[in-house]
């Protein structure tokens, strides 16, 4: 029986992935802030699916959140096969409305703590022969706007750089790029939703089935959905320089309000 360590593991896709994996036999280390919803969360799968879930208190906007997570990868006697790197959030308003204290927090969440979780993990593994990586970015990384998207723009390309470097080693990494899923993400940020179509929404075990799938066909980016896929096939015909435009407009009409 392998192990799968999931941050943001109590709300939306890290949740998905958790019901899915203990569903298909994994042990779990799942990872958030909140230990109560942690220790619900555990038993819940524990009992229904007779898999061991282990809780793993963390703030992956702080060191020492981070490093806790690194030691628990980096245990070669308690080895985790799957790693997926989901915690993250969004910040409500235009650059410069956004006090700087959080914008660095969001770097750190989905940058840092990416870069040192996955560098961890591809270690261990890389010792073991095996092992997978599913570093979770969005389809924002594709448009020029905001800071999220930039965030997640390096998500995207330094997953696919280190899985270029790790070829061959049997380590696995794969960027998921998923569009709008109905999480609480949307609520945390402040952000409203009723602006945005219901055909842009996504089901988030849907998704992760479609992940899951990708990752095992040795993909490196996955965009789960034929209607974002449809999408990003337009966003890369589109010169820059109208794309920034129209992804301006697209976001102040779907985007925070």
């Amino acid at each position: 029986m392998t192990t799968a360590l999931i941050t943001g593991s109590t709300a939306g896709i890290g949740a998905a992935f958790a019901r899915r994996l203990a569903a298909d036999g994994h042990d779990l280390v799942l990872v958030a802030r909140d230990t109560k919803r942690l220790r619900e969360q555990a038993t819940e799968l524990h009992d229904r699916h007779g898999i061991e879930a282990e809780v793993l208190t963390a703030d992956l906007a702080g060191d020492d959140g981070i490093e806790a997570v690194v030691r628990r990868l980096s245990d070669l006697r308690n080895p985790v096969d799957l790693l997926v790197n989901n915690a993250g959030f969004g910040n409500k308003g235009r650059f410069l409305d956004v006090p700087m204290a959080d914008e660095l927090r969001m770097l750190k969440v989905h940058c840092e703590a990416v870069l040192r979780l996955t560098s961890a993990a591809a270690q261990a593994m890389r010792t073991r022969g095996r092992g997978g990586i599913v570093n979770v970015a969005s389809v924002a990384a594709f448009v020029p706007r905001g800071t999220y998207g930039a965030s997640k723009a390096w998500v995207v390309q330094f997953t696919q750089g280190a899985a270029r470097d790790l070829a061959g080693s049997g380590v696995r990494l794969m960027a998921l790029c998923p569009g709008f899923v109905r999480t609480e993400f949307h609520e945390r940020a402040g952000m409203g939703t009723d602006n945005i179509p219901n055909w842009m929404w996504l089901d988030a075990d849907k998704l992760v089935a479609s992940a899951l799938a990708d990752l095992a066909r040795g993909r490196t980016l996955s965009v789960p959905d034929p209607r974002y896929k449809a999408l990003m096939g337009v966003v890369k015909l589109t010169p820059r320089a109208l794309l920034g435009g129209i992804s301006s407009r697209t976001g102040r009409k779907y985007g925070p309000q």
